[in-house]
């Protein structure tokens, strides 16, 4: 048996499928990925764009992404105006969808941003009791997160990182 052999943490795991899941992002302004985990099963994944059937974020399809990279709308303005889904309530409406109970039994929120007042607002609806995140993002309100008893957790990007590129580059 070797004494060096590693793999990642649970959080570590999830996050990592957090992070890939913000690959398929749409958005041209912020790529985000969630994953919704109960039990240490992987029951929904969401990241951030339009909803199905509209044009695209990155081929124009929101305004607001738009005027952001041109320097007409700063961070956190207009986000009502924002056409895309968040990450999170991609996630979540995945579990609707499916008919699943993701805040049944504690069920963890990974996301690669601790989530805006209407995504905190719709995982505390359903009982999800804590967020593992790997940034923090300008929209939060915290008094509500505290007030509602989820835990946030703010995981090392640097442990990421290392999972990341062993998949790239494994050890030999």
């Amino acid at each position: 048996m070797s004494d060096n052999f590693e793999r990642p943490s649970w959080d570590e795991y999830f996050m990592l499928q957090a992070k890939l899941a913000s690959l398929r992002s749409n958005c041209m302004t912020r790529s985000v990925g969630a994953v919704i985990v109960r039990d240490h099963r992987q029951l929904a994944t969401g990241y951030n764009g339009t909803p199905p059937g509209i044009t695209n974020c990155f081929e124009g399809g929101c305004q607001r992404c738009k005027d952001r990279m041109d320097g007409k709308t700063k961070s956190g303005v207009g986000l009502d105006r924002c056409l895309c889904n968040h990450a999170e309530a991609n996630a979540i409406m995945h579990c609707a969808i499916l008919g699943i109970e993701a805040g049944v039994k504690g069920a963890v929120l990974y996301s690669t941003y601790v989530p805006c007042l209407e995504c905190t607002k719709m995982a505390i609806t359903i009982g999800i009791k804590k967020f593992v995140c790997l940034d923090e993002y300008p929209e939060t309100d915290y008094n509500l997160i505290k007030e509602a008893g989820v835990e946030i957790e703010i995981i090392d990007k640097t442990k990421i990182e290392r999972w990341a590129k062993n998949m790239i580059t494994p050890k030999e």
